[in-house]
């Protein structure tokens, strides 16, 4: 290339347009595709199943002036480079584009870059390579079969069901799992069971050791005529240490994220739904104007389903963790994580540009959501490749007659990458944690307490946007770029409701998975789906070809199709019908189920449009009047509650209110909630203080507790 060749370089975003400009010289100039250029109709099936498949693509509506634009750049230039997204979907871009430009697709027109820093790019428009053909196919096989299903499926179900609703894949195993939970959480017999904690003085310091056995079986008690009795056996006597145990315990870091894991964790720390995730990451990935240093991208390509770290990588966060914390902090080998079977290793791990940008840094140039997902992203990095942790734990077996008490106790030796960072959980673990006083064997005990607690068994926890990824994940369905969209999309259907942060399927969720289990198994079958993703996978690495895969599921699939449409009469939803009538037309208005749960609308829409929120009474009065105080929703869909006389009485809290006066200043107390604390009662009143913990009673599931 002569010195003085002028080359046209195209991503996808104009905001990676702009950062990639500045890091190139004159000679470059650089364009935004604005994602696909060119698709499959959307008022059209657009593929000739007849001709094996054959795609029909057209120029997306509004993309026709963009094209001219690039067009015109591109007789312009004496090279194109193609940079979109280093995936399949950026590959078929990429080859889409190729298409359209006239750019000889065998060429090395093809650059990747997987993170928006000055060397990465100039390293990239050097080694350009040809556009991988198989990555194409992958692509362009899973929007075929995509298509195949959609435009197949959402028509059956609106001539059987309603119009409007749709079918896909990966949407449809995913409401199939929130359903099959709740039919699960439905079957669930509760049980009761007690626990014994006792409250012992040892010395100068005290401890808490929970009953386990009676003699040299477990002990398991189910009534309260049975705790009485344990009770009655213990009142009085001595708890003796009978055993010692003593060990180190060494914990080791997570990995870095993947997509799937920074989703995750994102929603358990910051309260992140998956598509704010990515929006957000897609923010610090894309470029951050640092001032004087320019627009840079702060984060590593965001979708990566691998744990894999650049050897130079590597060598910075060794060099900042030996700096930062000191060499005790540094392993002696950098660690390597296994990456999973399933994972396509086609990018790094998701972690910072350059460990010279701390978060603390950064806070002035970012907004506070970009400062926290940085701050996740930098840490968790970080600790990654820092040493393990070391805590040296104690264990104390403890008797008191024919019974057998333990106590557990750890205190950190060694904080190693704790320091940093520690990895969030779904559920929160119920070992005791903390240093034990010190005690010797045989010493006695002295009773200071004993608690008792009752307890029921419970069901399985219904999903939250956490927990449903990683199950999605674990079983191989979707890939990490599918996660948000397919949860948006359920929501968006209403075939589920968030509630509480948890998923709820819907009346019309049920219906569908329901007619989709007994007429198309496969299509909401957790292993077959499962079994897609990896052929798509095999497809994308030249092992099989794209249309033997798509012949091989269309034509049992079209069998099933055309004796479903004999087979399924029509479906009726008879919605609910409430006491409360339209303000415009007088008719009882019906219960509808929206994004954010159900509300209140009119039976003759579209001719009338009227809704209203359904209240939802929580069996508590309003402190400041005599109303009902109800649930209601924000625009965002965040519960709150406040007074039914509302705009009359202006009353509403974010906690749970309840009708218990606090103690101290006869405000009324509220419940908040947290993984840490669990439910409390606390007083809204500035200055008071007051809180307790929540003691489980039947009066609070008539209002006045959680």
């Amino acid at each position: 290339m002569s010195k003085m060749s002028k080359v046209l370089v195209i991503v996808e975003s104009p905001a990676k347009a702009k950062t990639i400009g500045k890091f190139l010289g004159r000679r470059y100039q650089v364009k935004a595709s604005m994602g696909h250029v060119r698709d499959l109709p959307k008022s059209q099936f657009g593929v000739d199943v007849e001709q094996d498949f054959e795609p029909k693509y057209i120029t997306i509506r509004g993309k026709g002036d963009l094209l001219k634009e690039l067009r015109t750049a591109a007789k312009k230039a004496d090279k194109i480079l193609l940079g979109p997204d280093p995936d399949r979907e950026g590959e078929a871009i990429a080859w889409h584009l190729s298409q359209v430009l006239g750019v000889e697709a065998m060429q090395p027109c093809r650059i990747e870059f997987h993170e928006i820093t000055k060397s990465a790019i100039q390293n990239a428009v050097k080694h350009p390579r040809q556009i991988d053909l198989h990555r194409v196919e992958a692509q362009q096989a899973r929007r075929i079969l995509d298509r195949l299903v959609g435009y197949n499926l959402s028509p059956l179900l609106w001539r059987k069901i309603r119009k409007g609703l749709s079918a896909g894949r990966v949407q449809s195993v995913a409401v199939s799992m929130i359903c099959e939970r709740e039919e699960e959480i439905r079957a669930f017999q509760k049980e009761e069971y007690w626990t014994l904690t006792v409250l012992l003085k040892a010395g100068k310091g005290k401890l808490k050791a929970r009953l386990l056995r009676q003699g040299d079986q477990k002990l398991e008690i189910t009534s309260e005529e049975q705790m009485n009795q344990v009770l009655q056996t213990l009142d009085g006597r001595e708890f003796i240490v009978k055993e010692i145990k003593k060990r180190e315990k060494r914990r080791n870091p997570a990995p870095p994220f993947t997509t799937s894991s920074l989703q995750q964790e994102a929603y358990r720390k910051l309260g992140f739904t998956a598509r704010r995730t990515m929006m957000v990451a897609q923010q610090l990935y894309e470029g951050i104007d640092l001032g004087e240093e320019g627009t840079v991208g702060l984060v590593t390509y965001i979708r990566t389903d691998s744990v894999r770290v650049a050897d130079t990588a590597l060598a910075d966060v060794r060099d900042y963790i030996g700096q930062r914390f000191g060499a005790d902090y540094v392993p002696e080998e950098a660690r390597v994580f296994p990456t999973k079977s399933r994972s396509q290793d086609a990018h790094e791990a998701i972690r910072p540009t350059s460990l010279e940008r701390v978060p603390e840094a950064m806070r002035s140039v970012l907004t506070s959501e970009q400062y926290k997902l940085y701050k996740l992203i930098f840490e968790r990095f970080v600790a990654s490749q820092m040493s393990v942790a070391v805590l040296d734990t104690t264990t104390l077996e403890i008797e008191a007659g024919d019974y057998g008490f333990r106590a557990n106790g750890s205190v950190v030796k060694f904080f190693g990458f704790m320091k940093v960072y520690i990895e969030g959980k779904d559920e929160e673990s119920s070992d005791d944690e903390g240093l034990l006083p010190d005690v010797a064997v045989g010493e006695t005990l002295h009773q200071v307490q004993l608690e008792p607690k009752q307890h029921f068994t419970q069901p399985p926890p219904r999903f939250t946007e956490a927990t449903l990824v990683k199950t999605l994940e674990e079983n191989g369905i979707g890939r990490p770029s599918t996660y948000a969209p397919t949860i948006e999309t359920i929501v968006m259907r209403g075939y589920v409701a968030r509630e509480d942060k948890q998923f709820f399927p819907t009346e019309l969720g049920e219906i569908v998975v329901d007619l989709l289990k007994e007429h198309f198994t496969e299509i909401v079958d957790v292993e077959f789906t499962a079994g897609m993703e990896h052929q798509l996978d095999e497809i994308a690495e030249g092992q099989v070809a794209w249309r033997d895969v798509l012949r091989r599921f269309y034509e049992p699939f079209k069998h099933t199709l055309e004796e479903a449409e004999q087979q399924i009469g029509t479906i009726d939803i008879v919605p609910e019908v409430s006491d409360q009538t339209c303000d415009l037309c007088g008719a009882n208005l019906v219960v509808k189920m929206g994004r954010f749960g159900k509300f209140l609308a009119c039976p003759r829409f579209p001719e009338c449009r009227f809704t209203k929120p359904l209240l939802e009474e929580i069996g508590v009065t309003c402190p400041r009047c005599d109303g009902a105080v109800v649930a209601r929703r924000s625009k965002k869909g965040r519960k709150f509650f406040g007074c039914a006389k509302y705009p009359e009485c202006d009353y509403v809290s974010w906690d749970r209110p309840t009708n218990l006066a606090c103690p101290q200043c006869n405000q009324r107390l509220v419940i908040k909630e947290s993984k840490k604390n669990g439910a409390r009662h606390i007083c809204p009143e500035p200055g008071c203080g007051y809180e307790e913990v929540v003691v489980e009673t039947n009066e609070q599931e008539q209002g006045t507790g959680s």
